[in-house]
């Protein structure tokens, strides 16, 4: 047998944050989750989004230190339109989350955007452009 993908996982500096965040976009945690040290999502295929704290994290592996920068790891949710994506991300940004990429016509045929999420990940937004 060969691994496969199963989870990916992002360590979080505020559960209540980012599920809020990620909550927007369309994913389901269990109600009163925001308290929990770790929490999943299930996601279309069968793989898994998690999350962990930090403090969850360093219970297990006490030398972790929180990666310095940003841009470590990205994420793009498929809108279903390019109007959605200019909807998606006004909600995100009017929302107060900082906003990365304005939506633009991407040479590649998409309607593309990029927000941060709470602890500075890169989250895209994208849906093909008509004829694209």
């Amino acid at each position: 047998m060969s691994p496969r993908l199963d989870v990916f996982g992002l360590v979080v500096s505020d559960m209540a944050a980012s599920l809020a965040f990620y909550r927007r976009l369309g994913l389901e945690f269990p109600a009163g989750a925001e308290g929990e040290p770790h929490v999943e999502a299930g996601l279309p295929g069968g793989v898994r989004l998690v999350f962990d704290t930090e403090d969850a994290v360093r219970s297990f592996h006490p030398a972790w230190e929180r990666p310095s920068g940003s841009g470590r790891v990205g994420l793009a949710f498929r809108c279903s339109s390019p109007a959605e994506v200019d909807a998606v991300y006004g909600e995100l940004v009017g929302a107060g989350y900082r906003g990365e990429l304005a939506p633009w016509d991407a040479v590649w045929g998409q309607r593309y955007a990029q927000v941060a999420d709470p602890d500075g990940n890169g989250v895209d937004l994208y849906a093909a452009l008509p004829g694209g």
